[in-house]
């Protein structure tokens, strides 16, 4: 049985207790995600992993920091490693349509009485005019227009590797209140493509977009606020394989955290990676279309065991689990706050866990072969 669509995910199972208000300060008009600001603990390893094994492309860099950015990209970069004594991430940086758009992003922000910075040179090198913010539910976002160009590399095909990373995708955020943040997302000017509830209306998590794709970002359910990771198309399913290979042939295989595999969620094939410092990093390729003005949200079961893999392999807990902080505007780790709702991981692969692949079938009704690896009390 596929999973259920409706028109609009302005129809929730349940609203929010602690809503955020909706400013009267209408939203930005944001293009895309455009940039991660990563702070990371050893420079130099970092920069091996995400130049040397996964063939970013080095736009500037100096002793405190390397600016990346993929292959079709044309704007300075894509991600910034900066050197700094705590792994986290210092900012989720989205490109906005017009200059003028930054008042919009200081007048909304200001409303919801969220601390609100702007820098007329910018945050980073290569990006002009900024605003940086500390959004309702504890994460540091960055909106900007002006940015230096640089040489797009989609034809210098010399230059490509068997793996070859040519956009960045999106960003996945873990908070505690999935509804809550869908809502404010939406406010924001995101819309819900995909998400996936329990029969209870339990919301676990949602994929927003704002470029006509699945997402821009994902609202995870967990314990928040946290990085859950960042993700780099590539063009073709075999780019992703030859990652695989390559890791293994450079011994670095642990590397790997799940996959490679296809999801059910957004269609699309992937590959999860953990780099030096354990932020996670997927590889992310083939999603679908999503720019029509009716585009139906589809919403997952949480039992469907082939809602996260579509082949029914299971995730590993520490998928669910682990994240990185982020950042206030002044450098320091936010508070962790604990998600109250059930966890999607406790209801699906936990020892009272369940997952169906045909959804008449009992909780019985998976092979042995497979009752063991999504009932983690089997294995024990």
């Amino acid at each position: 049985m596929p999973p259920t669509t409706r028109r609009s995910a302005r129809e929730p199972d349940a609203v929010p207790e602690n809503l955020i208000p909706t400013p009267a300060a209408p939203p930005p008009d944001i293009v895309r995600c455009a940039y991660l600001d990563l702070v990371v603990t050893d420079l130099a390893a970092s920069r091996d992993f995400y130049v040397d094994v996964l063939g970013l492309v080095v736009t500037h860099e100096d002793d405190d920091a390397v600016y990346l950015r993929s292959l079709e990209e044309f704007i300075h970069h894509n991600l910034v490693l900066r050197r700094g004594p705590v792994a986290a991430a210092a900012a989720f940086a989205y490109r906005v349509r017009a200059p003028e758009e930054l008042d919009r992003v200081v007048a909304f922000y200001r409303e919801l009485g969220c601390r609100v910075e702007r820098r007329a040179e910018g945050f980073t090198r290569g990006v002009g005019d900024s605003v940086r913010v500390t959004d309702p539910l504890g994460f540091p976002y960055e909106f900007f227009y002006e940015v230096e160009h640089v040489e797009r590399l989609a034809w210098r095909y010399d230059l490509h590797t068997p793996g070859a990373l040519v956009r960045l995708d999106h960003f996945n955020q873990v908070t505690p209140d999935v509804p809550r943040a869908v809502r404010y997302m939406e406010d924001l000017g995101f819309r819900v493509t995909e998400d996936i509830q329990d029969a209870e209306g339990t919301t676990y998590a949602a994929w927003m977009r704002r470029k006509p794709t699945v997402h821009d970002t994902a609202m995870t359910g967990g314990d928040g606020p946290r990085l859950h990771h960042v993700a780099f198309a590539t063009h073709e399913k075999h780019n992703i394989i030859a990652i695989c290979d390559k890791l293994g042939a450079l011994r670095q295989s642990d590397r790997i955290e799940r996959g490679p595999g296809r999801h059910g969620v957004s269609n699309a094939f992937y590959l999860y990676l953990r780099d030096p410092d354990g932020h996670r990093v997927e590889i992310y390729t083939q999603d679908y279309w999503t720019g029509d003005p009716d585009n139906p949200v589809v919403t997952w079961d949480v039992h469907d065991n082939q809602r996260r893999d579509w082949w029914g392999n299971p995730v590993v807990p520490s998928w669910y689990t682990e994240a990185s902080p982020v950042l206030d505007l002044d450098g320091n780790p936010q508070p962790v706050v604990a998600r109250t709702d059930t966890s999607e991981m406790a209801v699906t692969i936990g020892a009272d866990g369940f997952s169906y692949t045909r959804p008449e079938d009992d909780e019985d009704a998976l092979p042995s072969w497979k009752q063991g690896e999504y009932k983690l009390g089997h294995q024990l």
